[in-house]
């Protein structure tokens, strides 16, 4: 069971690591120019759309820093072998390529959550637990299915270890003024 949980920490890491980028780009003032609105400020039943903190610079930043990440990981799986734990056959992909689908998938679980947050007419950073910590396993689960076939207990365990690492990392990000919530 420990090899398990290491190779679905392996596999979602890069999801955790990209996930983080887009407070951090605000937070050093990266790439400003990309600071706009995904949603460009339109409206959905008299609601925001996504919220102007959803802008293309954090979206760009996670497929950025996510296809590197999963590129990285891929080569350091020849090493580790942790991908085979859980059934993944990573031989069969260019990792540029899954790297694009697996963060692309971040940033849609991130979009999805934050659609329905609006149309609950939540505001940006009220709990929705436990989405808020795991919309982006989600997003990366409808994404990869069409593609790759993990058993539902690696989703499983995958979406109960990120509730669990999203939270404290969160809570660390908030002590460390890089979010403005706690969850």
């Amino acid at each position: 069971m420990i090899n398990v949980l290491l190779a679905t920490i392996y596999f979602f890491a890069p999801a955790y690591l990209a996930n983080a980028v887009p407070p951090l780009l605000n937070k050093l003032k990266v790439l400003e120019g990309l600071a706009i609105p995904i949603d460009n400020n339109k409206v959905f039943r008299n609601r925001e759309i996504f919220g102007s903190h959803k802008t293309w610079r954090g979206a760009i930043g996670i497929i950025i820093l996510g296809t590197f990440l999963i590129s990285l990981f891929f080569l350091l799986n020849n090493s580790f072998h942790l991908y085979e734990i859980i059934g993944f056959d990573y031989l069969k992909w260019n990792s540029f390529v899954f790297g694009i689908i697996f963060s692309i998938g971040v940033v849609l679980g991130d979009l999805i959550f934050a659609f329905i947050k609006r149309q609950l007419n939540l505001r940006p950073g009220a709990p929705f637990i436990p989405f808020d910590q795991t919309n982006y396993v989600f997003g990366t689960f409808i994404v990869l299915q069409g593609f790759i076939h993990l058993d539902l207990s690696i989703w499983l365990i995958i979406f109960i270890q990120t509730f669990i690492i999203h939270s404290v990392f969160n809570r660390l990000g908030y002590i460390l003024g890089l979010h403005n919530a706690k969850w």
